[in-house]
C-alpha cells in the first residue's frame, strides 16, 4: 500500500503546478484524499481534500480560489493543482487517504491512515 506525490518543484510567484497523488496496492476508490503541506518551522496544515464519491471537498482559506482538487478513478490518482502560487505556499506537501465514504471536510490529520513522502513545493523569484 503505498501513496506518491509528484509534481513539486520550483516556480515564481503567480505560476502553477499539479501535484499528482498516485496510490499503488489500493484502490482510493472508497478513500477520501486529502492534503496537507507544512513548511519549517510550521505546524501541519491541512489545504484541501476529496470524498471518495468526489462531490465533497474543501479547502483552507489560505487557499481557496486558487487551488483545486479532482480525483481520476481510471488512473487511481488524486490531483492538486494550484494556481497563483506565493512564497507563503512555500512547504512539503503530502498527500493522505482515509477509508470512508462520508465527507472529508470534518476529517482530521489523525483520520487518515495512509501517508505519502511528500513533495517540495518551493515559490520564488
Amino acid at each position: 500500500v503505498q501513496l506518491v506525490e509528484s509534481g513539486g518543484g520550483l516556480v515564481q510567484p503567480g505560476g502553477s503546478l499539479r501535484l499528482s497523488c498516485a496510490a499503488s496496492g489500493f484502490t482510493v476508490d472508497y478513500y477520501a484524499i486529502g492534503w496537507f503541506r507544512q513548511a519549517p518551522g510550521k505546524e501541519r496544515e491541512r489545504v484541501s481534500c476529496i470524498s471518495s464519491g468526489g462531490r465533497n471537498t474543501y479547502y483552507a482559506d489560505s487557499v481557496k480560489g486558487r487551488f483545486t482538487v479532482s480525483r481520476d478513478y481510471a488512473k487511481n490518482t488524486v490531483y492538486l493543482q494550484m494556481n497563483s502560487l506565493k512564497p507563503e505556499d512555500t512547504a512539503v506537501y503530502y498527500c493522505a487517504a482515509s477509508y470512508t465514504i462520508d465527507s472529508c471536510r470534518a476529517l482530521a490529520a489523525t483520520s487518515y491512515g495512509y501517508w505519502g513522502q511528500g513533495t517540495q513545493v518551493t515559490v520564488s523569484s
